[in-house]
């Protein structure tokens, strides 16, 4: 999923950063720019694999280390992950660490604040943070490293490592020892040479594909066993495009390999992206958990439905729909419920589409594409004005939607179905959602305060400024419900029945509320049209027997 952000002029004068993508700017300000107290504390009583949460590593710091040395800090991070976890430590792994940092514009091998690091841990679920530092000392390299207990922003008692630079591999296997608490050596393969090491980690750190591409060939090369070698390497050559050679990386993972269940994956992809879906499809069953809503199985059954709807109904392996649904509850992730929705609107499905489009919007409100699916779909079950609304929301969101102008539009675009492009290990929340909740969660807050300043100035009869708090409310949550009613009611005031139906209507479809539909009423009368008035005060006295302002308007209907 990709991550922009863009600058918005506010109604009020202001130009700030918003985020019309994954994370808010009050969260990349927080991590930026936070504070937190962070004190010295005695020697902890329980190592740190006691710990019931997770723990994330930061790169080290360089110290006196050569320039040609800065693969360093990215390897003293891999390293430690590895030695943490093969001693059962629960451990935030690279692509979710290059994830956060990503969807928070921070660099990867630049020094961070410890005010920063300290939010990054926080943003991504982490209960510690492991940060640390390499120096030379004479011939040696020395390795320093603490953890932060974030729940009370204690620093643990520092750990030292020393040894020449070809030890490297056994420095960071004994300074994880350390760390974990763990006594036994780690249970790891043959190691890996130095060479192959330093050549992949350069590969993961290079800018331009091709040199990636490079280095990873090289410590393929140096190291043949070197099967996360060759899935960095797919992903290289998948971004190229070149799905036949990613699809040859990934087939020489022999099936003994600790990552090949991660090969088999990537292979049923690049099947896919070469439309042998006969082979993708059997690839992805063949990964299924036996269990059906093992959280393991979310990716697999995702991406089982893209197979379908890119290759047509099978109906001797299910629809599409099936395995997205499977998909969505097993780990109802973002992507998942957007597919599924997508997939109902291309089977002109449309009440099971508006269900999942909302869920998937209540996820994130800036998906552009689900804002345009769910307009198909209001516009195919009649919604006019609800559908008129969430194609403007998409055209605001994504340039794609610019472009479709016209009203009566009622086709999706194809291809908008979502790979998921990782077999993921089941943690309950990834990086991405947590970063959403933050973002989510100050937006709604920002639109509350918006919310209750438009009450409070409609109840003063001060409508011009009501109507600008609201619109603020309405741009950060569209669907809020009070103030699509409170605009209503405001065109209302002013002699303005037909606006005022619209924003009534998109009210109703948000929260289907006795007020609202009084209000519809009270500006259908207005409009010269009492049989749909009427209809409005009977729906609002379905809701709501004792509605007092429906029974008003019912008898004056009758007059």
């Amino acid at each position: 999923m990709s991550v922009f952000f863009r600058v918005f002029p506010w109604p009020w004068g202001r130009v700030v950063p918003w985020p019309w993508g994954r994370v808010s700017s009050v969260a990349v300000c927080a991590a930026v720019a936070g504070v937190a107290w962070v004190q010295a504390a005695p020697p902890a009583t329980q190592a740190p694999a006691a710990a019931a949460s997770r723990i994330l590593v930061v790169p080290f710091e360089l110290a006196d280390v050569e320039p040609h040395h800065h693969w360093l800090g990215e390897a003293s991070a891999i390293l430690l992950v590895d030695g943490l976890r093969s001693r059962g430590v629960e451990v935030i792994g690279r692509t979710e660490r290059v994830s956060a940092f990503e969807h928070l514009h921070l660099p990867l091998s630049a020094s961070l604040s410890r005010a920063t690091i300290i939010k990054v841990g926080q943003l991504v679920g982490a209960g510690e943070v492991v940060v640390g530092s390499l120096s030379v000392d004479g011939d040696d390299l020395v390795a320093r490293a603490h953890a932060i207990r974030l729940e009370h922003g204690r620093v643990q008692p520092e750990v030292t490592e020393r040894g020449p630079l070809g030890d490297l591999l056994a420095i960071f296997d004994r300074l994880s020892r350390r760390l974990s608490g763990s006594s036994s050596p780690a249970e790891t393969p043959a190691p890996i040479p130095l060479g192959a090491f330093e050549s992949y980690v350069k590969g993961l750190l290079a800018e331009s594909a091709g040199t990636r591409a490079t280095f990873l060939e090289s410590a393929i090369r140096d190291y043949p066993a070197f099967d996360r070698a060759r899935l960095a390497l797919w992903s290289v050559r998948t971004d190229q495009a070149d799905h036949e050679a990613a699809l040859a990386v990934v087939r020489a993972v022999p099936a003994a390999s600790p990552v090949s269940r991660r090969a088999r994956f990537a292979a049923a992809l690049s099947l896919l992206e070469l439309r042998r879906f006969d082979e993708s499809f059997e690839g992805l069953e063949a990964l299924l958990d036996p269990k059906p809503s093992a959280p393991s199985n979310g990716p697999i059954y995702n991406n089982l439905g893209v197979v379908q709807l890119r290759r047509g109904p099978v109906p001797s392996t299910g629809t599409a729909a099936y395995y997205l649904t499977r998909a969505a509850e097993a780990q109802p992730d973002q992507d998942y419920l957007f597919n599924l929705g997508y997939a109902y609107v291309l089977e002109r499905n449309y009440q099971g589409a508006l269900y999942w489009l909302r869920e998937a919007l209540r996820r994130d409100p800036t998906d552009a594409d689900a804002h345009y699916a769910l307009a198909t779909a209001l516009q195919a079950t009649g919604s006019l004005v609800e559908a008129s609304r969430e194609r403007d929301l998409a055209r605001q969101l994504s340039a794609r939607y610019e472009e479709l102008e016209s009203a009566e539009r009622t086709s999706m675009p194809e291809g908008l179905e979502r790979l998921a492009p990782e077999l993921e290990s089941g943690v309950p929340m990834g990086v991405e959602r947590t970063l959403i909740s933050s973002a989510q969660r100050e937006q709604r807050e920002l639109a509350t305060f918006h919310l209750e300043r438009g009450r409070r100035l409609f109840e003063r009869e001060q409508d011009r400024d009501a109507m600008a708090e609201l619109r603020r409310a309405v741009y950060l949550s569209p669907y809020e419900a009070e103030a699509h009613l409170l605009i209503g009611r405001i065109h209302l005031r002013a002699g303005r029945p037909a606006e005022a139906v619209e924003a009534l209507k998109i009210s109703i479809w948000s929260t289907d509320t006795a007020d609202a539909h009084v209000a519809l009423a009270e500006a259908y009368l207005k409009s010269g049209e009492p049989a749909l008035a009427r209809a409005e005060v009977d729906r609002a006295l379905e809701l709501d027997p004792e509605s007092a302002a429906a029974k008003r308007l019912a008898h004056e209907i009758l007059r």
